[in-house]
């Protein structure tokens, strides 16, 4: 019985040893697969709410919306025509605001800048791309905010005499640029049809 105990108790010291000599290979950290859906487009102006209203037909701006998104009208708010663009699917808004101009570009311009800039202490960048449409009398600037910031996108366009627009895309969620990277690029492709079709309509 004696030999059978000392038999066990070395075959348990053999084992401690021979895993003592492994050395533990951590697992690859990985994230959640995302798909994104294909994308079609219809003027913002033609937008059905889920009541079969048309909000944004007076609206004195339009572009191209995806057809994935849904318009939500932002109340409360002091100024008129502010929305949010909303991804049901992927839990992310792009949020719009719009202004008259009057006598006060430069403010606004600055007021636009100061929203993309604060997230400077989380960015790695701000590369910029100017954006001219002259036939549209459209103008603006568009902003990739790179890194872990709670907006990784954001432009302002205007035709320095009546209207300002501005948008900016953020996740409802903590940002993680590796992570979030492919709701990024499919709303940012949104985002530049966005400038791209701008049209002011009176």
């Amino acid at each position: 019985m004696r030999h059978v105990a000392y038999t066990i108790v070395g075959f348990l010291l053999l084992a401690a040893f021979a895993s003592c000599g492994r050395s533990s290979v951590p697992k690859p950290f990985g994230y959640f697969y995302i798909a994104v859906p294909d994308t079609a487009y219809l003027p913002l102006s033609e937008y059905r709410a889920k009541d079969g209203s048309c909000p944004c037909a007076d609206f004195p701006y339009d572009f191209s919306l995806s057809r994935n998104a849904e318009v939500v009208l932002r109340t409360g708010e002091d100024e008129d025509y502010w929305i949010n663009v909303h991804y049901p699917t992927l839990n992310a808004d792009i949020h719009c605001s719009y202004k008259s101009v009057r006598g006060n570009l430069r403010e606004l311009t600055d007021d636009a800048m100061g929203f993309v800039y604060k997230h400077v202490s989380q960015a790695s960048a701000i590369p910029e791309r100017v954006y001219e449409h002259p036939e549209a009398r459209v103008w603006g600037v568009l902003f990739n905010l790179q890194g872990n910031t709670a907006s990784p996108s954001q432009f302002f366009v205007t035709d320095s005499t009546r209207h300002f627009f501005r948008a900016s895309i953020y996740c409802n969620c903590r940002p993680n640029a590796d992570s979030l990277a492919p709701i990024y690029n499919y709303i940012q492709q949104d985002v530049l049809r966005m400038v791209e079709t701008m049209q002011w309509k009176y």
